[in-house]
């Protein structure tokens, strides 16, 4: 099977390389700010997945940064990673996107977000800015399993997903890009690969498989040093990650394959922070498929 990559897409679409600019854009979420809890997501850091992120008026930072490690220049994409991107004021979030989408080098924004912070509101904002140039959304789904969702403090149904998927795909939204995260305690490989195959069917354009991280500072890594819960080993989530390659079709891009924390803060696997190490051995993998 011949998968198509975000490199790949992103070159035949624009005609370039492009790269992601991680920005914050001072959002917050519903399950911090008390309205379903306070606590965030079992696994979430305090900078709700930002850390490597820049605020938008600084947004010449995450270009330099980017320019340092491939200085041939491109095009970018503008990536508001941080927390939920859709949640909060409409209003604001249109000065926001709009000034963004603004800018000649910018060729697409991409908005992390919940499929629960949907409103109509939201989609009718997304759609306008979808006229200017190309919206990716991106769903924290992390796995279709009602059990996990309730222990990782998701807070919402699969049925909102299903829901989300659809009204994305109604108001034009091309690239429906859907987070999963492999080794969630308690999932076997089984469950695991049933989330990636729900996806698969779910309408989704695109997927991001992201290996779990113990984080500092989360309850997550309360109970992984009380030695309630333990993480993948390196060949675990190689088999695991072959298997999903297996069912991913192969008009859907594969947006990430992996995904390595902030080694500051990360507790466990340490082997996911041998980036180098993880990206070769996922190279031959697939060589060998």
């Amino acid at each position: 099977m011949q998968h198509i990559f975000v490199n790949q897409y992103l070159k035949e679409t624009f005609g370039c390389k492009v790269y992601k600019l991680a920005l914050d854009g001072g959002f917050t979420c519903p399950n911090r700010d008390g309205t379903k809890d306070t606590r965030g997501c079992i696994f979430c850091s305090a900078g709700g997945s930002g850390e490597f992120a820049y605020p938008p008026e600084e947004i010449k930072k995450a270009i330099d940064l980017v320019r340092k490690k491939v200085p041939k220049g491109g095009k970018y994409i503008a990536y508001f990673q941080a927390y939920t991107g859709t949640y909060g004021d409409v209003s604001r979030m249109e000065s926001l996107y709009k000034k963004v989408l603004e800018r000649e080098d910018i060729v697409a924004v991409s908005i992390a977000t919940r499929p629960d912070c949907l409103g109509e509101d939201v989609l009718a904002l997304l759609q306008e800015l979808n006229q200017i140039k190309p919206v990716w959304i991106e769903l924290g789904l992390q796995t279709i399993h009602e059990n996990t969702a309730q222990y990782i403090r998701r807070g919402y149904d699969l049925s909102v997903y299903d829901r989300a998927v659809q009204n994305l795909k109604d108001i034009g939204i091309e690239q429906i890009i859907t987070h999963v995260i492999l080794g969630l305690p308690g999932e076997s490989k089984e469950q695991m690969l049933a989330t990636v195959d729900y996806v698969a069917k779910s309408g989704a354009t695109g997927i991001k498989l992201q290996l779990l991280h113990i984080l500092k500072g989360t309850d997550l890594e309360k109970e992984y040093l009380e030695g309630k819960i333990k993480v993948l080993e390196f060949e675990e989530y190689l088999d695991i990650l072959s298997e999903c390659l297996d069912i991913i079709p192969e008009e859907m891009i594969i947006h990430r394959i992996t995904g390595d924390g902030d080694k500051k803060i990360l507790v466990a696997p340490l082997w996911s922070g041998d980036k180098k190490r993880v990206l070769n051995a996922i190279n031959r993998m697939m060589a060998n498929k």
